[in-house]
């Protein structure tokens, strides 16, 4: 752990507590408050009516029930009205003051307020959905302290930061903006942005990201990315537009609410006329015809898509998955075949060691030439060197001194290492000839490139001293992932790569995946996708760079890994992995199924309310206040069985299922 600057005095905790999510409060909600107001009106007057006192005492509080409760969605249906258009809105309160005018006070007042307590648990459930994106806004820090040209500091906003500012980020800090670190050292939480449990060590060279929290130590960071290009303000940008975009169920089901209430007007009419020119009385006429437009209204129909969809967006937001409209959450369940990328996707993106061959004759253990290649690639900022370096210091931690360092692209490096003269490179380029030795190597190399290795050679004072084999390790939930999806899909994902044939091969069989296309182009990627979807299947791409960004865009549906993902790749992407973990792609899947089955229960709770209650009063004798508890009654059920997704049971649920 790195000891704390003289700058500030270390905190007393090694990290900052972490900022509870913003939640909604029930009263925050114009709605909610309405609604309660109207609710409070009817109990004080409901009483007062019963027990027989004057009507002074009670019309008045009926009147308040009336207005707090029907006045949002009066002036909603008088502007569709002024579109030429008609919607629910209008015929409740219609049909609240047709009761009214016959003296059904009581009833119409019922009315009014299990409707505007259903528009409230609705404004509930579509706030909850935007808490997770307002929380992200949260992490950033208002303002950073920045360095000067003559090493004083300015206080600014975070929004004033430009690209090549160096800011200073003391122990217990926000980092205000994404950036690289220039000194300094410090452990960052950075779990809400990369998933990670733990404080990550930074040193100079390594990236940062606006809105992770610094720990002990403090860092210079040269900022790299202007505010509104942040991975947190790009995360932010895309989740906002999931509330704007409604699921083609919800269209369908606006469009046929229009001709459905037109028919709604035109039945009630008729059921008031017929009985009327049969000498039926104006009083029974009049009732029996507000009962029908009460519960022949569609409103849990309208409230059976939207809710279900919009708590599985929050509840994914809240682990991690970013989905960014209702249309891409109902499309998440619908697919039956997936193409996974490999570099950064299926694998962890990073290379690693995890082959060392040193040659018979050289003369030194595994460790000793891995220490070796490491002290002479230890200047280098290539990511094979750092792979290298990395895996000498996870063995033994320390590292001899170099001297003469130089690098030579696409070859390799060389340093003097404890007067030894060292070189690290490509094996084509440093092999001298073919003597002996070369072919003992080139025989090695061969051995490991075949069986899908990056190689390194190591020579020293011009003898090959032996060979290190660096791969791309595959995420540790990668192959459960892969059963997952084959599960949920009948057919095991298929690896689409530009990678060479046998990387790619051998990393499918660890992961379980038989279908490989390698060496792709991103056209080809997209041939790939249009030839799965030719064959009748809805394809979920799952990628990161900008090469995956073509297929993300043809794929029924595109999901991006977030943490080192292209600012291409997370535009074009319907659903970003924020926490780049892997399994919660299948999770994700399986909740998105989940929410589409609940549309489907509340569709068949709307229709049968509906239907019962239709039949009911065109056949027998209705009442009132049985038809309005009734019709209400199946909308604040189908609200409230849409608002299941938002537990954090339902998620485990999924993530359970899809185990």
């Amino acid at each position: 752990m790195p000891a704390a600057t003289a700058l500030q005095p270390p905190p007393p905790v090694t990290t900052a507590p972490r900022t509870a999510p913003r939640r909604t409060r029930v009263w925050a909600l114009a709605e909610a408050r309405w609604a309660a107001l109207a609710t409070l009106a009817f109990l004080l007057a409901l009483p007062l009516q019963l027990t027989g006192a004057p009507a002074w005492t009670w019309g008045p509080l009926y009147a308040v029930a009336y207005a707090a409760g029907g006045w949002e969605p009066a002036w909603a249906g008088l502007r569709a009205l002024q579109e030429r258009t008609l919607d629910v809105d209008l015929l409740m309160i219609v049909a609240a003051l047709g009761a009214a005018a016959i003296g059904q006070v009581m009833d119409g007042a019922l009315l009014i307020v299990i409707f505007a307590t259903s528009g409230a648990l609705e404004a509930l459930a579509t706030a909850r959905t935007q808490d997770s994106v307002r929380g992200l806004l949260d992490l950033a820090p208002a303002t950073a302290t920045r360095l000067t040209a003559d090493d004083g500091e300015e206080t600014v906003a975070t929004a004033e930061l430009v690209v090549g500012d160096t800011i200073l980020v003391r122990p217990g800090e926000r980092v205000g903006a994404d950036g690289r670190v220039l000194a300094g050292a410090g452990e960052v939480d950075q779990a809400t942005i990369t998933g990670e449990p733990l404080p990550v060590v930074k040193e100079p060279g390594d990236e940062v990201f606006a809105g992770t929290l610094n720990g002990l130590g403090a860092l210079r960071v040269r900022v790299e990315r202007d505010a509104g290009d942040s991975v947190l303000a790009r995360i932010v940008a895309m989740v906002a537009e999931a509330s704007e975009t409604k699921a083609p169920t919800q269209l369908f089901i606006e469009k046929v609410e229009q001709r459905y209430s037109v028919g709604v007007v035109a039945v009630t009419l008729t059921v008031f006329a017929v009985p009327l020119l049969l000498g039926a009385e104006l009083t029974g006429a009049l009732l029996r015809a507000m009962t029908f437009m009460i519960v022949a209204s569609p409103c849990a129909v309208v409230l059976a898509t939207m809710p279900p969809l919009l708590s599985a967006i929050a509840n994914a937001g809240r682990h991690g998955v970013l989905v960014k409209s209702a249309v891409v959450m109902e499309r998440l369940g619908q697919v039956d075949a997936v193409a996974l990328d490999k570099t950064g996707t299926l694998t962890e993106g990073t290379p690693r060691v995890t082959a060392i061959r040193p040659l018979p004759g050289a003369g030194l253990s595994p460790d000793a030439l891995l220490t070796c290649a490491a002290a002479a690639e230890h200047p280098s900022e290539h990511p094979l060197a750092r792979a290298i370096v990395r895996a000498a210091r996870d063995r033994d931690g320390a590292l001899p001194g170099a001297e003469d360092f130089t690098a030579a692209p696409g070859t390799g490096v060389r340093a003097r290492v404890g007067g030894v003269l060292v070189e690290v490179g490509a094996p084509a380029r440093l092999l001298a000839g073919d003597g002996p030795l070369d072919g003992e190597v080139r025989s090695l190399v061969g051995e490991l490139e075949e069986s899908g290795y990056t190689t390194a050679l190591v020579v020293r004072d011009g003898v090959p001293a032996g060979v290190l084999g660096i791969e791309d390790r595959l995420r540790p939930d990668a192959v459960a992932t892969v059963g997952a999806l084959r599960t949920l899909t009948g057919r095991a994902p298929m690896l689409v790569t530009g990678d060479n044939p046998r990387a790619a091969a051998r990393l499918a069989e660890e992961a379980g995946i038989d279908d490989v296309r390698a060496e792709l182009l991103p056209q080809d990627k997209v041939a790939a996708v249009r030839e799965q979807e030719r064959a009748g299947r809805k394809v979920l791409v799952v990628g990161d760079g900008v090469n995956d960004a073509p297929a993300l865009a043809a794929a029924h549906t595109g999901v991006a890994m977030g943490r080192a993902g292209s600012d291409l790749a997370l535009e074009t992407a319907d659903a970003v992995i924020v926490r780049d973990e892997l399994a919660t792609v299948p999770a994700v899947v399986t909740l998105s199924r989940t929410a589409r089955k609940l549309v489907v229960q509340n569709l068949v709770i709307a229709s049968v309310f509906i239907s019962g209650l239709v039949v009911w009063d065109l056949v027998g004798e209705l009442p009132l206040p049985l038809g309005v508890l009734g019709h209400e009654g199946s909308t604040v059920i189908v609200g409230l069985n849409g608002l299941r997704l938002l537990r954090e049971a339902a998620w485990r649920r999924a993530a359970g299922r899809a185990g």
